[in-house]
């Protein structure tokens, strides 16, 4: 077997020496390919030794700068820092170079809406949800984009999609209820979504507050 591939069994095993001597040995044999350093990175993050492992992800970039796991490996683990631009860099770096995966673009969209830049993120999360039309929650995620871009016709109807894919998914049915209520003007409707989220979690503050508003409105 591939030892990149024997590696990562052993990593998902819980076998951190043996994935570690597997990638060392063929990052010896291949210096000049990616995949061995971005393996040795994740083993480095997943032990806690970050700063080693974000060398070793930028040792993958240096080798070759146009592999685009390696630009997204990097900005998963900045992501996971909360080093939010840097993270945005890389995920940009990795679709530039050509990585047209669905999760590349869904981590871009959601570093772009934690940075506050919903209308940049909202080409993102359409992308990794063309590529992936089974990821309920990137298309929840573009549902929260096109609402904050004031598309909310839009925002609904993939909001509505996310609840028939995911019946438990309580955000996604406070943000309908939202939707509902100031968009639509449809108090009974959102007082439906609101209880909803509130079925499926019962501590869910935003839904308990949107259904206490709607109350009081309804008793003036």
């Amino acid at each position: 077997m591939d030892k990149n591939l024997q590696g990562i069994e052993y990593l998902q095993q819980g076998k951190v020496e043996e994935a570690l001597k597997l990638f060392s040995e063929r990052i010896e044999e291949a210096p000049g390919e990616p995949t061995a350093y971005i393996n040795f990175g994740h083993v480095l993050a997943t032990v806690g030794e970050l700063e080693r492992a974000e060398k070793f992800y930028e040792k993958a970039i240096e080798v070759d700068p146009e592999a685009g796991a390696a630009h997204y490996a990097l900005g998963t683990f900045y992501y996971e820092q909360e080093r939010l631009e840097d993270a945005c860099r890389q995920f940009e770096q990795a679709v530039q170079s050509g990585l047209e995966e669905s999760d590349a673009f869904f981590m871009l969209g959601m570093t772009l809406m934690q940075l506050d830049q919903s209308m940049f993120a909202l080409p993102y999360l359409q992308r990794a949800v063309e590529l992936n039309e089974e990821d309920t929650e990137a298309r929840f995620q573009l549902g929260l984009a096109l609402a904050k871009a004031k598309a909310y016709d839009e925002a609904i109807r993939q909001l509505e999609r996310v609840i028939e894919e995911d019946p438990e998914h309580a955000d996604a049915y406070y943000n309908l209820g939202v939707a509902y209520a100031g968009h639509l003007e449809d108090t009974e409707k959102a007082m439906t979504m609101f209880n909803r989220a509130l079925d499926v979690q019962p501590d869910h503050m935003l839904a308990g507050y949107g259904k206490k508003m709607i109350e009081k409105a309804e008793e003036n």
